[in-house]
This record gives structure tokens, sequence and C-alpha cells, in this order.
């Protein structure tokens, strides 16, 4: 909703706000029930780092995850992801683990994206906690988790919590319907660290827990042979500026801005976040060449037929994020 990036009170959120408190209520009262026992939360036998979003919508997250993985598999750690599978046919059944060569529409776009990209176990499911331990099962050299996704799952115990937000900020700073917030920004305050993807938004707070990252484009490839890879300057060279942009992202105005930024002139075709593409989404772009994210990409392999190019990018974190990780989780570490 576009209102909820405003910073004044329009009519439109207004009349949700009673819906709005609510909301807000309903979210308090179960997190209460967390904290007295009430309801059960399961610790499991290896630490759990679980990154989340306070606010509705794309900031980041999933490439922050592969970051995290890789950065963990670099320091001798074995990781493994859970996730639900927003968007995928099995995001409400029984556990059931991602392979490399998985369909998106079974698994969801990002588990798909995620476990190609660092070749971890990835096990997908609404029940946390049960996709963990299935996993583990699977799995058992599995030394670390990451919950994507996960703040609001409070089921699953945590060792160390990372909400990320972009140069969006909070908007409006209210609870859902009335504004894009999930919690309220109290919630930061139990929070290990927030991660800021690009510029820091003036509405965020700020202190030592505030981290910041970028994402930074890679290569691009040909959907058709991945293997095929040109930097910016050889893709400028070999097919000229203009192209069809096209992104069913959380934020595709920041997809279009990186294409901007790397000096191709773009054709903006957005659609909305975990978008199911069929041939006639992307058959009659007038651009001679398509650009797509790698979360669109990994849906669309159908379609390699099509003059289909790839731009992924991989997060930048501070180093400061994986040494507070590292210092928390204390887990086991191979040589």
């Amino acid at each position: 909703m576009r209102d909820w990036w405003r910073p004044d009170l329009t009519l439109a959120t207004a009349l949700l706000l009673p819906a709005s408190w609510l909301f807000g209520l309903l979210a308090a009262a179960r997190r209460a029930l967390y904290r007295a026992g009430l309801l059960k939360i399961e610790r499991l036998p290896v630490p759990v780092i679980v990154v989340g979003n306070l606010i509705v919508g794309g900031s980041g997250k999933t490439p922050l995850v592969i970051a995290l993985a890789e950065a963990l598999a670099a320091k001798g750690y074995r990781p493994g992801v859970v996730s639900r599978g927003y968007g995928g046919a099995s995001a409400g059944t029984a556990p059931r683990e991602v392979s490399a060569d998985a369909d998106p529409a079974h698994t969801g776009d990002e588990p798909a994206l995620i476990r190609r990209r660092t070749g971890c176990p990835l096990f997908v499911g609404a029940d946390r906690p049960a996709a963990a331990r299935s996993l583990l099962a699977a799995h058992p050299y599995v030394n670390v988790i990451i919950a994507d996704d996960g703040l609001q799952h409070y089921a699953l115990g945590r060792d160390f919590s990372i909400a990320v937000f972009d140069e969006r900020g909070t908007g409006n700073g209210r609870l859902l319907p009335a504004g894009p917030l999930r919690e309220p920004m109290s919630r930061t305050g139990s929070l290990d660290a927030i991660v800021v993807n690009g510029k820091l938004a003036t509405t965020l707070p700020v202190s030592r827990l505030t981290l910041r990252m970028h994402l930074q484009a890679d290569a691009l490839y040909r959907l058709a042979n991945p293997a095929q890879r040109l930097g910016v300057a050889e893709f400028i060279t070999a097919h000229g500026t203009r192209v069809a942009a096209v992104a069913g992202i959380g934020s595709p105005a920041r997809f279009f801005a990186t294409l901007r930024s790397l000096g191709l002139t773009c054709e903006e075709h957005a659609f909305p976040d975990h978008h199911a593409y069929a041939r006639g989404d992307l058959a009659g772009l007038s651009s001679p060449v398509i650009v797509m994210t790698e979360k669109d990409a990994i849906k669309c392999a159908a379609y390699a037929d099509l003059p289909i190019w790839v731009l992924p990018v991989s997060a930048v974190l501070d180093a400061a994020l994986l040494d507070a990780i590292l210092e928390k989780i204390r887990g086991p570490q191979t040589a």
C-alpha cells in the first residue's frame, strides 16, 4: 500500500487504525503467551540464527541469508537453512527438503534460490521447529541453522536474531494494516542486530546493534547458459544499453535503480512479489534483451529460449555482524 510509506496520516490509513490496534493487541498477546511459557518454545541441539523483517515487503533478507550461510561455511561451520517456502505449493504441508533442482512452484522461489546459491541443506515447512528437526535428522552433520523469515515464529528458539530494513525505514511507523510493520518497533530491543540494506533511513533507531550491508551486482549470465557470463561493460558492448527490466520482488524499484546505476536504460516491468511468470509476461516485451533478478529467473527455466539475462546480487556485510554472531553462538567448528 503506497500510503504506508508516507509520513503523514492519510484518510486510507486512518480508516484502518482500529484494525491496526487489534492486530497489535493480538500480536502482543501471542508474544506474551510464549514469554509466560504457556506456548512452547523449542530449543534445538545446535545454534539457531533467525533472519527476518519487522516490515512487509522485500528488504534484502534473502541475500543476507545467503551471505551468512557462505560466511559461516568459510569459518568451518556446516550450516543448514529452514524456511516457510512462501508461494510454494508445499508451504503449509509437512517439512520437505529442497533439492538443488527443486521446482520453485512447489518449494517457493526464495528457498530454491538459497539452496542453489549456497548448496546448504534446506527444509521448508510452516512449522519451523519441525522443519529444523527434519533437517537435523536428514543431515546430522549440520551444526548451525539459519531460519529464513523467522522473527515472528517464536516457537523456534533462537541464539541470534536479526531484523533487516532498507532505505524505506519503518514507513509511517504503524502496524498492519494501517502501516507496514509486522510488530511494533519496541521489538528491536530484544534483537541481537538490525541490518540496514543501503541508506540508513531517519526513522530507524541507531545503536551499537545497527549494522549496514549493501547489495553488489555480479556478472550477468544468460538464462539458457549460466556459464555464459558477462561483466556489465562486456554486456553493454555486446547488447547495448537498452533492456527490458523485469522484477517480481518486494522492491522492484531497487532493482531498476541498480540497472540504471550500471549504465543501462530500462523499460521497467514490475510484477507482484513471488509472481508466477507466464510466457506472455515476457514474450511481448519490446526491448531486444530482458534482464531480471535471480529470484525471478529461478521460475523461468521454461522460457530459456527467450533473450533473458540474469543479474545476480551478493550482500556485502559489515564484518562486525559475523563477529557478533560467532561470539554469541560459540558453536563447534571444524578444521
